[in-house]
């Protein structure tokens, strides 16, 4: 045998060793040794810290005896106790700011890190080796609770680990952004997007600028599709939406930071102002956007043509020095709020054919020689990025900074495909990765015949392929990945919930496990347990991973063909077209099928083995008919 062949079968091997592992941690670890025997979990528990009476160790008190019924306590330091949680005393260079060793033997536990956050990470990988019932909010019993003996070393790929959750389009309460933070934070999220401007609403206080929230953060309710609603009649009430005070974002940052969570603003800047716009109309140039109102939902955008052109003037004007003197006024009050290091200035979508008609622009562009409206664009951009340097801040945006030229200093969100990041890397700038059709958490994650219809579906298997360093770009370069969840249908918490996992337990594991760690079939299994977990904690979430997926094309005459494949190999698809509901006695998909004569609809569902996984999809076949191509 070939040397390359004994060291492909050795991989191999290893491979196989590793995979067969028990323990079902999200994100994978970089190193699991797992071991014979476990801890069980005394009535009493003992725990010993570095720092007996940090956030860490009290939140660990709760979660171990909240389910249990079991008393903890935290003890001396250097006492014996059956749980240690241990800062180093020389750094280990291997672990870094965010990594952490646990070990579990027969007697007890010990968690090592360089830093708090690593333990609270280490923390968070313990909670997913007990039972999943440790999860629930109240008492449970008859419970083994006994954690397996294991070694793990643990560490992040990348340091910028994001949701970005959208609370401009609907308005999300603070215990609400408190829940999702707390989810996050069981997956090692670090960072907490919050998109708190838009068309649809300002959210966050502004002291110099009441209006702002007083007319700019409420409109008129509807429920449904957006941008398909009618506009609201001149009488009709503006009550729906609200606003975060300062006290409140003081509180939010507060409660993420304990659970090493930076929350990032953003302000979507020069277009996506409507609602800044009426709250002050000298912002824009336009004739009568005195009479705006904040959007409802109603179309706002043509897309039709190669540029979004703006059915109302949603833009700040660019040419106005009160433009700027009013945004050095709000990045002023958000440094203060803000502490992490960047601030995001939107940057995208901006339709600028307001601008093209526009004396003011025009005569912007003799004085500064700008030749096209995206110049115009790069022109604002880089005075908003001198003003959010002047707070002692970094910028971020999305990729359409890029275009016109972009700003010295200022870093990359790259949400158009990859395309934009790797121009900003190229050109030295940091980038976050958040390409949508890997990390866009609003999209549908099944068939259109069961989700809420959206433009677009990721499904899971799609974000958790994806790989955030493109080749031959400077990895050091890509700071992270983002997922992010739009809310244009996104109504209630529990309806975010569902939105958000499980893709965001693939994006967890792309952006901290290393990339050779990954494995789809064993990702998919240890889902599968958290969905316990997720019950037990009452957390919303999607089980469309269990669905077929439908490809429809036509035959020789015309007529739909349909071909039908599962995320899961180990699944089966029953199905019927004679309007009965199948179960797992009825046909097992095997090959592509025709419609029968006189059928009127397709009834799917996923079993494994005996057991009802999917969910029951019906599909008429004149729906068939026209996705057949």
């Amino acid at each position: 045998m070939k040397k390359s062949q004994i060291l492909g079968l050795c991989f191999l091997l290893n491979s196989q060793i590793f995979y067969a592992q028990k323990t079902t941690i999200i994100p994978e670890p970089v190193k699991v040794i797992e071991k014979k025997g476990s801890f069980i979990l005394p009535r009493i528990i003992e725990i010993s810290a570095s720092e007996s009476n940090s956030f860490t160790t009290n939140y660990l008190v709760q979660k171990l005896t909240q389910a249990t019924g079991y008393k903890a306590f935290v003890n001396r330091k250097g006492k014996v106790s059956h749980i240690k949680l241990a800062l180093t005393n020389t750094p280990l260079s291997d672990l870094g700011k965010e990594g952490y060793t646990l070990n579990v033997i027969n007697s007890g536990v010990t968690i090592k890190a360089n830093t708090k956050a690593g333990l609270f990470y280490g923390v968070q990988s313990l909670i997913q080796l007990l039972p999943h019932q440790i999860e629930s909010n109240s008492l449970v019993k008859n419970v083994n609770w006994s954690i397996p003996a294991v070694e793990i070393t643990d560490y992040p790929r990348f340091g910028w680990r994001g949701l970005m959750l959208d609370v401009s389009r609907h308005f999300f309460s603070v215990a609400d952004v408190k829940t999702y933070i707390d989810n996050m934070a069981s997956y090692k999220y670090n960072l907490l997007h919050m998109g708190l401007t838009n068309d649809e609403g300002w959210r966050v206080e502004i002291k110099a600028y009441p209006n702002l929230t007083i007319k700019g953060a409420f409109n008129a309710e509807r429920v449904g599709y957006f941008n398909t609603f009618d506009p609201p009649a001149a009488d009709e009430p503006r009550t729906y939406g609200g606003f975060y005070t300062q006290d409140d974002i003081r509180e939010l940052v507060a409660y993420a930071k304990e659970r090493h969570i930076d929350i990032m603003p953003e302000i979507d800047t020069p277009g996506h102002s409507l609602a800044a716009v009426v709250a002050y109309p000298e912002l824009s140039f336009t004739k009568g956007v005195e009479n705006y109102q904040v959007r409802s939902g109603e179309e706002l955008f043509d897309w039709s043509g190669p540029h979004v052109k703006g059915y109302l003037d949603n833009t700040l004007n660019p040419a106005n020095p009160k433009v700027y003197t009013f945004l050095d006024q709000v990045f002023t009050e958000l440094a203060m709020l803000f502490p992490f290091e960047y601030v995001h200035i939107g940057g995208d979508e901006c339709p600028k054919n307001y601008w093209e008609k526009e004396a003011s622009i025009a005569e912007l562009m003799k004085k500064e020689g700008l030749k096209n409206m995206d110049e115009v664009q790069s022109y604002f951009t880089k005075k908003v990025v001198n003003i959010v340097s002047s707070k002692g801040k970094k910028t971020i945006g999305w990729d359409e900074i890029l275009e016109g030229g972009l700003a010295d200093g200022a870093a990359v969100m790259s949400w158009r495909g990859e395309k934009g990041g790797i121009e900003a890397a190229r050109q030295g700038h940091e980038v976050v990765m958040t390409p949508s059709q890997y990390c866009y958490i609003d999209y549908m994650q099944g068939d259109s015949a069961t989700e809420a219809k959206v433009y677009s579906t990721l499904r899971l298997n799609k974000a958790y392929s994806y790989e955030p360093v493109p080749q031959g770009v400077n990895p050091i370069l890509i700071k992270g990945v983002q997922a992010n969840l739009w809310s244009e249908q996104i109504y209630n918490m529990r309806y975010a919930q569902y939105m958000t996992w499980p893709r965001s337990l693939a994006t967890a594991e792309v952006v901290w496990s290393p990339k050779e760690n990954k494995n789809w079939s064993r990702f998919t299994t240890k889902v599968e347990e958290h969905f316990k977990r997720f019950d037990a904690g009452e957390i919303n979430y999607s089980t469309a991973m269990y669905d077929p997926i439908i490809k429809v094309t036509k035959d020789a005459n015309g007529l739909p063909i349909t071909d039908l494949t599962t995320e899961l190999a180990d699944l089966n698809i029953h199905y019927s077209w004679d309007n009965s509901p199948p179960d797992a006695f009825y046909p097992i998909y095997k090959s592509p099928i025709s419609v029968p004569k006189g059928a009127s609809q397709l009834k799917l569902i996923t079993y494994r083995g005996k057991e009802k996984k999917g969910r029951l999809i019906t599909i008429s076949v004149d729906n068939l008919k026209k996705r057949a191509r």
